[in-house]
Parts: C-alpha cells; sequence; structure tokens
C-alpha cells in the first residue's frame, strides 16, 4: 500500500542537495513514554521564570513580521504542539514572542495532555539540533535525535484514541538575504542555508533580528497520521522527511535556493550518468586514463559554475548604488507586480534583450533590490577575466564558450550543469541573441540555451518553467565608442582588464540620461509545450531522447520571447529625437517642425498602442529637447528665422541610428503607409493594403512583429484613417475604398509623412536589392551564401554613392533573414546543386516595388547590383 502525505502540501522527493537524513526512533521508549493520558482543559498559565527574563532581553533587539497575518486562525480547540527545524533557544524564544503575538498558545509550556508525552515541559519538537552529531540507527548507543519526540507523540496516540494534538510546523528566518539590510555587516549574519553556531546566531539577532519572519503553516493531524496504519517506525519517518521537505521548500521560497553548493553541485554534474558517459568516450577518443578524462571533466565543470556569495552581491548593491546614481539620471521599471504575481511556484528563466554589459548587472541589481532573489546568469567566457570574473561568479555568473562544436566533453558537461540548475529550482538568465546588438535591433534568437532549459524540465518536470522577457532601454549607451567604431566595419576589440580599468573615470564624468527596466508578457513553458507538442503527455523525456517537436517548439519560444520583448518597449526621448532628426539629410530641423514630428509620433503611440506594455515617455517635446541638449546628442544654432537643432556630429548620428531602432517596430504600420506615398502622390486604399499584405511577413520576421497578416491589415487600414484625421492624407474618392492622395508641393503635411516613412525606407531598399540581384543572375545561378554576399556589396556601394545609410543596411544578418523568410514562402527554392530558383511570383513582387521605389534610386540598384562572375573576378571591398 502506498504512503499518503498527511500534511496539506505536496510530498515530493527530496531535492538532489537536500538528501533526507538517516533517522532513529526507539519504540521502546516510545512504548514506556506512552502512558494513559487525559485530554487536560489547557488552562493559561505562566511561563518559566527563565522564559520571561530571557524574552524581555530579547524583545527589544525582534521585530517580526508573521505570515499568515492570523495565525492565531488556526486554532481550533485541540492541542497544538509546534514543529522547528532546527533546534536552538534563540529559535524558542522567538516562537514564543510570535505566539503571544498572534494569541496562541506558548511553545514553552507543557502540552496540555496528562503526562506530559514529550516529558520536556515545552510544546514544540525540532527535527534536528545544532551541530549535533549524525544520526545512527541505534538510538540507544547515540544521541537522541527529535525524530523520538515525534515517535513519543505518534505513539501516544496509538494508545489513546481520545487523543488529538495538532502538529504547526513553524519556520523562522532572521534577516532574509535578499532584503535590503542597514550595512553589508548584516549581510554576514542574515538568514541562509547554513547551520550555524550560537555565537553567530547571536549577532544575527543583534543585527538582522528586527527583519525576523515566522511563518506558521497550516497544523496537521496526528491523529489522522495514525490512522494511516503503518507501523510506528515508518509513521514517524515519513511524518519527519514530509516536514524536512516541506521546511526545505519554505526556506527556498522565502531566501531562495542553496546557492553555497558549488563543489557540491560540481560534483553532481559529474556523477550524472550522461557527464559520465562522455568522460568514457573522451578517454577512449583521446587513448587516455578515465581518471584523466574525469579531471578534464572536472576542470570544465570548475571554469563553468557560479559560486553565488551573498555579502558579494549586497557589497555590489552598495556599489552599484553609487554608480548609478553618478552615471544616470535615474532607473525606472515598470511591470514588476505582474511578474510577481506570475512567478510564485515557477522556476523562472530571465530572458532580457542584450544591448550593453550593464543589463545583467541592472537586472540582478533591481531584483535584490526589490527583494527577489539575483539570477544564476549565463555569461561569455570572454568575460571571466581576473577579478572581475570571480567577481561575477561570486554574483551568480556562470560561464560557457562561444563555440562547444568539436568538444563533446564540454557540450555534455555544460549541459549538465543547466540541467542541474533548472532541477534544483534556480532562477536562470541568459541572453538568446548569443551577443549584443550593435545595431539597436533584436538579433535574430539563438535556441540553445532554450533548448537546455526545455529539455532539463523534461527530463525532470518537477517545477513548471516561466519565461520571463526583459525589455531594457538606454538613452546613451556605455559602450557608444566601441560600438561606433565596430559598425564602421573595425574587429571588435577583445575584453581585458586595462581597457575597463581604464575606462571607468571617463564613464564616471558622463551622464548617460535614464534607463528604463520593462516586465515583457511572461511565458510558460507549459503553453508552448501545450500549443506546439501536444503529444507531450507530462511523464518524463529520458535524456537520449530526441521528440520530433522539440526543435519546432524551442523556435517558436525563442521567436514568442523576442516578440514579447518588443510589446514591453519603452519610447524614451532619444528614441523620439533620432525617429525625427534622421529622417533629414544633415539631420536637423527647425525647432517648430522638431516639435511638431516628436508631437506627431506621440498621438501615434497613444492613439493606436502597440501593446498595453509599451511605456512612453510623459514629456513634452520642449522638454525632450531640453534634455537632447542636456546629455550632449543635440546641437542649437541659433537663427533669426527660427533656432535649429542638429545631432552633434556625424559619429553621434550614427549611434542615433542605435536609438531608432530600438522602437522602429512601433512605428511600422505608419512608415509602411508613408513609404507608399514617397514617390507617389496618389494610391488606391486597397493598393496600400495589399502591398502591406505582402511586405508584412518580411516585416515580421525581421522585427518581430506581434499580429497576424488580418491584423497588420486592420491595423493599416486605422492608420490610414488617422492620416486623413490630421491632414497627412487626403480620400479623394470612397468607391471600391478610395483613392488616397498627399499634398502637392513641399508642405508641413509632406515633410512630415516622409520624416515617418523615412524610417522603413531603407528596409524597403534592401529587399529590393535582393530581389535585383537574384532578377539579374537568373533562377539556378546563386546559391543562398553568395547572395547574401552579393546583396552586401550592392548595399555597400549603394550607400557610398548617396547619402550615407544606417549601418544595418549592408548587415549581412538582415539580407540572410530576408533569404530565408523567401524560402519558406517558397518564393525561391534551391536546386540539386543548392542554387536558387524562382518563378514570376518574384518578378510580381519586383514590379510591386517599383510602385514605391523612385525611378532613379531603382535605377541605381539595378546598376549596382553585381553578377556572380564579376564578383568573382574582382577582389570584395573591405568591410
Amino acid at each position: 500500500m502506498p504512503e499518503q502525505n498527511p500534511l496539506p502540501f505536496p510530498d515530493p522527493p527530496a531535492p538532489p542537495s537536500q538528501a533526507p537524513k538517516a533517522e532513529t526512533t526507539s519504540s521502546e521508549a516510545a512504548t514506556t513514554a506512552a502512558a494513559a493520558l487525559t485530554t487536560l482543559p489547557g488552562k493559561p498559565g505562566k511561563r518559566p521564570l527563565w522564559a520571561r527574563l530571557l524574552s524581555k532581553l530579547a524583545d527589544p533587539w525582534l521585530g517580526l513580521r508573521i505570515e499568515p497575518e492570523n495565525p492565531g486562525e488556526l486554532a481550533d480547540g485541540r492541542p497544538l504542539c509546534y514543529v522547528l527545524e532546527d533546534y536552538g533557544l534563540s529559535n524558542a524564544l522567538i516562537l514564543d514572542r510570535a505566539c503571544r503575538d498572534a494569541g496562541l498558545p506558548s511553545p514553552l509550556m507543557p502540552l496540555p495532555v496528562a503526562g506530559d508525552p514529550l516529558g520536556r515541559k515545552r510544546a514544540y519538537v525540532a527535527l534536528s539540533r545544532r551541530n549535533a552529531g549524525p544520526l545512527v540507527p541505534d538510538a540507544g548507543a547515540a544521541k537522541s535525535t527529535h525524530s523520538g519526540s515525534l515517535a513519543k507523540l505518534l505513539q501516544a496516540h496509538r494508545h489513546r484514541p481520545e487523543l488529538d494534538v495538532q502538529l504547526v510546523p513553524v519556520s523562522i528566518f532572521v534577516g532574509r538575504a535578499p532584503d535590503r539590510q542597514s550595512g553589508w555587516f548584516s549581510v554576514l549574519f542574515s538568514e541562509n542555508w547554513a547551520i550555524v553556531g550560537r555565537f553567530r546566531r547571536l549577532l544575527a539577532i543583534l543585527l538582522n533580528g528586527r527583519g525576523t519572519i515566522v511563518r506558521f503553516a497550516p497544523p496537521v493531524s496526528l491523529r489522522e497520521a495514525v490512522g494511516e496504519g503503518l507501523d510506528p517506525e515508518r509513521t514517524v519517518r515519513k511524518l519527519s522527511r514530509v516536514l524536512r521537505t516541506h521546511f526545505h521548500r519554505i526556506r527556498e521560497a522565502v531566501i531562495g535556493p542553496d546557492l553555497s553548493t558549488r563543489r557540491l553541485l560540481v560534483d553532481q554534474v559529474l556523477a550524472a550518468e550522461p557527464v559520465r558517459e562522455a568522460i568514457a568516450a573522451q578517454a577512449k577518443r583521446d587513448n587516455i586514463k578515465s581518471e584523466d578524462a574525469w579531471k578534464k571533466a572536472h576542470a570544465y565543470a570548475w571554469e563553468i559554475a557560479a559560486d553565488y556569495s551573498n555579502p558579494v552581491v549586497r557589497s555590489a548593491s552598495f556599489l552599484l548604488s553609487h554608480v548609478w546614481n553618478r552615471i544616470y539620471d535615474g532607473v525606472l521599471v515598470h511591470h514588476l507586480d505582474r511578474f510577481k504575481q506570475a512567478a510564485p511556484g515557477h522556476e523562472v528563466v530571465y530572458v532580457p534583450c542584450h544591448r550593453s554589459h550593464m543589463d545583467y548587472l541592472l537586472l540582478s541589481y533591481l531584483l535584490y533590490e526589490r527583494g527577489i532573489v539575483p539570477p544564476h546568469i549565463a555569461a561569455g567566457i570572454n568575460l571571466n577575466l581576473p577579478v572581475i570574473g570571480t567577481f561575477l561568479r561570486k554574483g551568480g555568473a556562470f560561464f560557457m564558450r562561444r563555440s562547444f562544436r568539436g568538444n563533446p566533453l564540454y557540450s555534455a558537461v555544460f549541459t549538465e550543469y543547466v540541467s542541474q540548475l533548472v532541477a534544483g529550482g534556480y532562477s536562470l538568465e541568459y541572453f538568446i541573441e548569443g551577443g549584443r546588438s550593435r545595431t539597436g535591433r533584436l538579433l535574430p534568437p539563438k535556441g540553445g540555451m532554450i533548448s537546455m532549459t526545455v529539455r532539463a524540465f523534461l527530463r525532470q518536470p518537477r517545477k513548471p518553467v516561466l519565461f520571463q522577457p526583459v525589455y531594457i532601454g538606454y538613452e546613451k549607451l556605455l559602450e557608444g565608442s566601441s560600438y561606433l567604431d565596430e559598425l564602421s566595419g573595425r574587429p571588435k576589440e577583445k575584453e581585458s582588464i586595462w581597457a575597463l580599468l581604464w575606462s571607468i573615470p571617463k564613464v564616471l564624468r558622463q551622464n548617460y540620461g535614464q534607463v528604463v527596466v520593462n516586465f515583457g508578457e511572461p511565458i510558460p513553458l507549459s503553453d508552448a509545450l501545450a500549443r506546439h507538442a501536444p503529444e507531450w503527455n507530462g511523464h518524463a523525456v529520458g535524456e537520449e531522447d530526441k521528440p520530433a517537436w522539440l526543435s519546432d517548439t524551442v523556435d517558436a519560444l525563442a521567436n514568442q520571447i523576442q516578440v514579447n520583448i518588443n510589446r514591453a518597449a519603452d519610447v524614451n526621448p532619444i528614441n523620439l529625437l533620432a525617429l525625427a532628426l534622421l529622417s533629414t539629410p544633415k539631420h536637423a530641423m527647425g525647432e517648430a517642425d522638431l516639435i511638431a514630428q516628436i508631437e506627431l509620433s506621440k498621438m501615434l503611440l497613444a492613439e493606436l498602442p502597440y501593446s498595453e506594455l509599451v511605456t512612453v515617455t510623459p514629456h513634452t517635446p520642449e522638454r525632450i529637447i531640453a534634455h537632447g541638449e542636456e546629455i550632449n546628442v543635440l546641437r542649437r544654432v541659433k537663427h533669426p528665422l527660427g533656432d535649429v537643432l542638429s545631432v552633434v556630429d556625424d559619429d553621434t548620428a550614427v549611434l542615433m541610428s542605435y536609438y531608432r531602432n530600438n522602437v522602429l517596430h512601433l512605428f511600422t504600420a505608419s512608415a509602411w503607409i508613408a513609404c507608399c506615398f514617397q514617390n507617389n502622390r496618389r494610391m488606391s486604399r486597397t493598393g496600400v493594403l495589399r502591398l502591406g499584405r505582402g511586405l508584412y511577413p518580411f516585416l515580421q520576421d525581421e522585427l518581430f512583429l506581434p499580429w497576424s497578416e488580418d491584423e497588420f491589415v486592420e491595423r493599416m487600414d486605422l492608420t490610414i484613417g488617422l492620416f486623413i484625421r490630421e491632414g497627412l492624407l487626403q480620400l479623394i474618392n470612397e468607391d471600391d475604398g478610395g483613392i488616397l492622395a498627399r499634398n502637392a508641393g513641399q508642405t508641413d503635411e509632406v515633410f512630415r509623412l516622409r520624416a515617418i516613412g523615412h524610417s522603413l525606407q531603407q528596409a524597403f531598399e534592401r529587399y529590393y536589392i535582393a530581389i535585383s540581384v537574384l532578377v539579374k543572375n537568373g533562377p539556378g545561378k546563386l546559391g543562398a551564401a553568395e547572395l547574401e554576399s552579393l546583396c552586401q556589396q550592392a548595399a555597400q556601394r549603394l550607400s557610398l554613392l548617396y547619402a550615407p545609410a544606417a549601418p544595418e543596411f549592408f548587415d549581412k544578418t538582415l539580407f540572410r533573414g530576408f533569404i530565408r523568410k523567401m524560402r519558406d514562402m517558397r518564393l525561391v527554392w534551391p536546386d540539386q546543386n543548392s542554387k536558387l530558383l524562382f518563378d514570376e511570383r518574384l518578378d510580381a513582387w519586383a514590379r510591386d516595388a517599383k510602385a514605391i521605389l523612385g525611378r532613379e534610386l531603382r535605377h541605381t540598384i539595378e546598376r549596382v547590383s553585381p553578377e556572380a562572375a564579376v564578383v568573382e573576378a574582382e577582389p570584395a571591398p573591405q568591410e
């Protein structure tokens, strides 16, 4: 007969790091102590004198937060016996104080039953003693353990059917670690997973006693536990095991998982079957001893593993508080409460966008300051620098190499490490873009870490997983100068401790504006599995099993994360300035025009909201302009006919494209409609909508847009209505949807319409370059990689012939995504030689593009579009 759980909370297997301890009971002692008992009518007596004296000394140092708020409701007239996780005088005094405050019977008085079955004149027991020796099978030959006290109570219930004592588990936390404390020193003595001595506990109460949490659990009837009919020893073992599991869960929920287990976690990784098999395979492959292969795996695990330290995290919070206040005007957080409501009971995986090295520092700092355990963060091995690497590792970073290719042992160790983190309930953080975005757009996601997380959950589906997208928006990047070099074609510089130290004084002298952290809509893994893997039955999937649906599920999940990050975007003053000023050839506008353009952008965001989670700066256009001048991105030129505002210099203009790209997706519908009227005075409404529908799959893939094609068409239609209302377009003929027209000449409305469309114009030009190169070379002539290179060279040449384009204009990644999407839509497909074929549909697409692009630009694109033979004969220009 399977054991049933006598407690009102789940009874899962004990976590690997908290294996159940051996216990001992003494049936003879329990039987002797279980004399005939008669329930007494609970008289309120006085606590012992020693308890009253010590309470007077301890009470001034204690400030209790009791959970739930009214634990007195737990009492229903039956005798109560409290259960503590650890024995200690301080725990007994804190419990006594909490019971007095809650109106519950004191634990320092005997149970109100005849004979006092505990024999200690106290109404509480503890599962383990501090610094107690190991438990051994023979209770008579070793130190007594407190499971014997449970055995006495249970045995008493067997002998006296009328006896019914309620067992109340109580968890006590002195100085919960993630909370802000009065000082760094306090963190050394805050609550953690270690069993500490009396002196350390005394210091903890003196320093942190006013931040003590006492959590009462629902009472458990010992009568019901005895009623299961198990033998006495089995009953007490089961009850002790379930109580330990309960205390472990409460402790994990309040202070986070046991993070001081680097060595233990490494041992668990190396003991896992997949790693043991990889070690054996490595030894055979390299013809070395198994011990040598094990040492290699151990070195990998030690290189990877985090070494979380509360004192280091608290020290970092002090340091970062000063840094943020020095370099930023403020750090704003939105939608955190929504996340807090969804997170309980889940394994949380934070998946932020990645734009700066500040990202993980900011997120961990904000979580810590708001009482949430900071996550374990996947960091590139390039950040494992002397001193800095140790600091990051102590803050929860674990390091990964950029490529696992050709190293199956490393891959097995890293995958198992992630699996152990997931199985242990650790929150994680990683960047699915793989690296920092240099263009301001979200990069195509890489599914490696997501796949490891999903497989780890499928292997041990204990705790549901919740992916939490996070948008981080900056007004000015610390890495701006290095990004500028990389965008100009220079190779990325290798990180070094000296470069970091050299940059600190420069960083501290500048103002980097404001930072906003927005929590997006969480994504439960269970929802993704239900949608993309309905055949999964909820049971564990073996390590070697590779379900057919896994790859599609990971891809869909990665894409949805990017979509949800974009749906939580923040529009700051610099985003709005960049959208307006970069639309002009000299990156300058009169002040009145700039104010009008900012007002139009804010109106579009307010009246046609992208998502309820998008946040927009509340500042007026005038204040936005002033802010741009304050942080040195705008320059004002005085003029009698009105001041002119421009971007400070060409380098700043390149970086401004980064901030424009942060929010480009929010204006997709309005920018597309404006594009249609860049080179056309009139177009039919149905034609604008039809062309937009055809273009949308490519924009959706590139910008991670959330709508279906029909929803995008509906959004375009609403935008057209707004443009008509604002006078940017006129509806000439309402038959068949009507003819739309812009004003003739260079009116203010035409100027504003062109400024809106400029942000999307270059994306459309990029698409036309790819089609032009394909058509010029003909079907079956180019492979996908060749097409990418030719498109990049054509875009580079176009940028040299005309005004400099945004850096991403000739980004190979964007061309690669466009070509991949054409293949997905079967506009092109490979032949047996992997050369791309296409049919007349591509010609129709090209004709539609001609309706949007100007004649001169079309001619130039077609002229600069190279042929494969020509390019092969000439050296490629240096990027």
